[in-house]
């Protein structure tokens, strides 16, 4: 849903009715993640995908209905169903998804508070109560870490109080969840089923070394989604104009620079400098952060000389062993984009826990359940 709050902002802003269907489960070969969602505006306008183009059709025409009578409606689509070819679903999973229509300034009031608190940069999750006793619902809450929550003003207080408590919870962790509950709130029940999706900022990529493989990987980590700053103490060379998809480029020592930055679980750190003046107090500093990725760019002689330094500068087999040295996986790269390349599948990779290995030599789904493996908040 991360990609439509584009589209709703423009939508809401100028009063144009939409429907939003959002993938609240997903079981066996999905190709998307439930939190995925595809919405429609009035004009029949399409933003975001559910599938990859399996179910798109039908639930276009389920949001159009769902404009027209403003009823919420829940589908199942598989490949076991006697549609499933009718709506292209063949690759073998189920997916459930809900189709809730906004008409109206009350219907929005939630969804309005995500929006804002996106243009604030802050962290927000939209709590979707999906079934009441079986039957679509498509109540909303907006919850802040640190605030009260917007929308279903006539829920039950228990019910509402439980659905904050684990939005809050699901927020601090990262990721989202698909919850049950009694209707008054209890665990462990099956009246009430409610998907939370957390958005928060996007995640970290610090590059340091102003040179083209950092302008190659600049624009990969734009295009993943990731903020990307460019450090290089050079000013000759840490120039926007050298790297126009960096967010922001800082002329700094690196090391300076990154214990002064916010890092987090999911920040990814590549180091391509080639200089021991700044590759070993800059990885010192780097494995003092919680960071989920470090790579380092280098020879395999280079990497062992840098190892050696490493050690005599204190840092321990557990440190050595969370540096990504060298960088990237084998492609065979040899341009700075293909390198680029190289790294951003290694980094894919550690997230999402993936085998590297091509897909016509191994069996089983290819959209598998994986633990997304640079945790915390995820971001927009």
């Amino acid at each position: 849903m991360d990609d439509l709050l584009i589209p709703l902002r423009r939508w809401h802003r100028a009063g144009t009715d939409f429907a939003v269907a959002l993938l609240v489960d997903a079981q066996g070969s999905a190709p998307r993640r439930p939190g995925a969602a595809m919405a429609v505006g009035d004009d029949g306008t399409v933003a975001g995908s559910l599938s990859g183009g399996c179910v798109e059709s039908a639930v276009h025409e389920e949001a159009l209905a769902a404009l027209e009578d403003g009823t919420p409606r829940l589908h199942t689509y598989g490949v076991a169903d006697e549609d499933a070819f009718a709506v292209g679903l063949t690759c073998g999973g189920t997916l459930r998804v809900l189709v809730r229509a906004y008409r109206g300034e009350a219907e929005r009031a939630a969804l309005v508070a995500v929006l804002e608190a996106a243009d604030r940069g802050e962290a927000v999750a939209l709590a979707t109560v999906v079934t009441v006793d079986g039957a679509p619902d498509g109540t909303q809450l907006a919850v802040r870490p640190d605030a009260p929550p917007d929308g279903a003003p006539d829920a039950d207080p228990e019910l509402r109080r439980a659905v904050e408590q684990d939005a809050r919870a699901l927020l601090a962790q990262g990721g989202d969840a698909l919850r049950r509950y009694g209707a008054r709130g209890e665990r462990r029940r099956e009246e009430v089923t409610v998907f939370v999706r957390t958005f928060t900022p996007p995640p970290r990529m610090l590059v340091f070394g102003a040179i083209d493989h950092a302008a190659a990987t600049a624009r990969i980590g734009a295009f993943l989604g990731y903020r990307v700053t460019v450090c290089d103490a050079r000013p000759v060379f840490a120039t926007p104009e050298r790297f126009p998809m960096a967010h922001e480029v800082v002329r700094a020592w690196p090391s300076e620079y990154l214990a002064s930055t916010p890092t987090d679980a999911r920040t990814v750190v590549c180091v391509l400098t080639h200089d021991p003046r700044f590759d070993v107090p800059l990885l010192v500093e780097a494995l003092r952060t919680p960071a989920a990725y470090i790579g380092v760019m280098g020879s395999r002689r280079t990497a062992a000389e840098r190892t050696e330094r490493l050690r005599e500068a204190g840092v321990d087999e557990a440190g050595l062993r969370r540096l990504a040295s060298p960088i990237g996986l084998d492609l065979g790269a040899v341009t700075p984009e293909e390198t680029a390349v190289s790294i951003a599948a290694e980094i894919v990779r550690t997230r999402r826990g993936g085998t590297a290995l091509p897909l016509t030599g191994l069996e089983g789904p290819i959209h598998r359940a994986a633990p997304d493996r640079l945790a915390g908040p995820r971001r927009r």
